[in-house]
């Protein structure tokens, strides 16, 4: 019976010594749990890193490359004026000529003759009114005949004027300083004024074609230097623009614009492809910006601005756009900071810390 006893109650011993063990355990890990549960993991948010471009004024010049053709001065298809047979031809291919030099003449045998013929009669004419005139003042004849006299010497006059112009369309010429192309006909042959003899261009002075987008129209003006470039010549070659059309064109919204370009040397090709590089000005105080900073979104473009720790995203508006960075005309001032790395993860208004700064030098 005693022993009964002892065993119960040591079992109620050991059961009482597991229950408290089991307690202070789970004391022991409330405790834990409630250290960790009061640390920043958990309870605040970790400020996100990031670099920084501090914002300082900038000189900005501003171009457009847009593409250009060399085009002569003047052009032209040399055609005679009458139907004849090519009686001479000095078309000498690729050769510089001055303007009136002759080129070719059609045969004008039977329009020589008629002259020959017009100038016998005006003598005859001449004498004839001479003596009508002798007479006239003695009253041997009435002046009604004497007039008559005169009208036919001034009649044959004009025949014959009328007859040296069309024996002077024989005569094919070059109409202005320029350089010849490939001649199209031999001598003996028949040509009409449908027929191409030659082609003339002139090569000393070009015009540089190019067309400006219709926004940058203002800074066309005439007299104003434009640069270009070609395949053929090295550096840049200058050139004034001269004129422009008087209206953008629907279909491109451009302007047409025209430059001349001096060519005496002959270094350059009509026809060839040109470069040109049409400035825009210059901005004393610009607002430039690594491309990267801006963020490009559906409606508008932000950038994140660091103001007091925190991101602030602000829309702005950009200008031109350079190899690396991009011109803010509005949304951002000189002196702000902006940051320039993290801009995927970071929210606005988020916490933000500083990693390093970069500035540019004032120009």
């Amino acid at each position: 019976m005693d022993c009964r006893v002892c065993k119960l109650f040591l079992m109620l011993i050991a059961s009482l010594v597991f229950t408290s063990c089991g307690n202070s355990g789970n004391k022991d890990s409330k405790s834990v749990n409630n250290r960790q549960g009061s640390g920043p993991g958990r309870g605040g948010m970790r400020a996100a890193s990031a670099e920084a471009y501090i914002i300082s004024p900038e000189v900005l010049r501003t171009s457009l490359q847009i593409a250009g053709t060399l085009l002569p001065m003047e052009v032209t298809e040399i055609h005679p004026e009458v139907s004849g047979k090519v009686t001479m031809l000095s078309v000498q291919e690729g050769t510089f000529v001055r303007r009136g030099t002759l080129l070719a003449r059609l045969f004008d045998g039977d329009l020589r003759a008629r002259l020959e013929k017009l100038h016998v009669q005006l003598q005859v004419a001449e004498k004839t009114e001479q003596r009508q005139n002798d007479l006239l003042k003695i009253g041997g004849i009435s002046q009604q005949d004497y007039d008559l006299s005169v009208l036919n010497v001034n009649s044959l006059r004009a025949d014959i004027a009328v007859l040296e112009t069309e024996i002077e369309k024989t005569y094919i010429r070059a109409p202005f300083d320029g350089r010849l192309g490939f001649k199209n006909i031999s001598i003996g042959s028949y040509v009409t004024p449908q027929t191409v003899v030659t082609t003339i261009r002139q090569v000393d002075r070009l015009k540089l074609e190019f067309s400006v987008p219709e926004k940058y129209t203002t800074e066309v003006k005439v007299g104003n230097k434009v640069s270009f470039s070609t395949e053929t010549t090295r550096g840049e070659q200058q050139a004034t623009i001269m004129s422009y059309e008087s209206g953008i064109a629907e279909d491109t919204r451009t302007l047409a614009v025209h430059a001349v370009v001096n060519n005496a040397d002959n270094r350059l090709k009509p026809g060839g492809f040109a470069y040109v590089d049409f400035k825009l000005g210059e901005v004393d105080r610009a607002i430039l910006v690594p491309s990267q900073c801006v963020i490009p979104g559906a409606r508008d473009k932000q950038v994140i601005l660091y103001k007091g720790g925190k991101a602030n995203f602000v829309v702005v508006e950009t200008g031109v756009r350079s190899s690396d960075k991009i011109e803010v005309t509005k949304g951002l001032s000189i002196g702000d900071t902006i940051l320039t790395t993290g801009l995927l993860s970071i929210k606005p208004g988020s916490q933000v810390t500083i990693s390093s700064f970069q500035k540019e030098e004032e120009s």
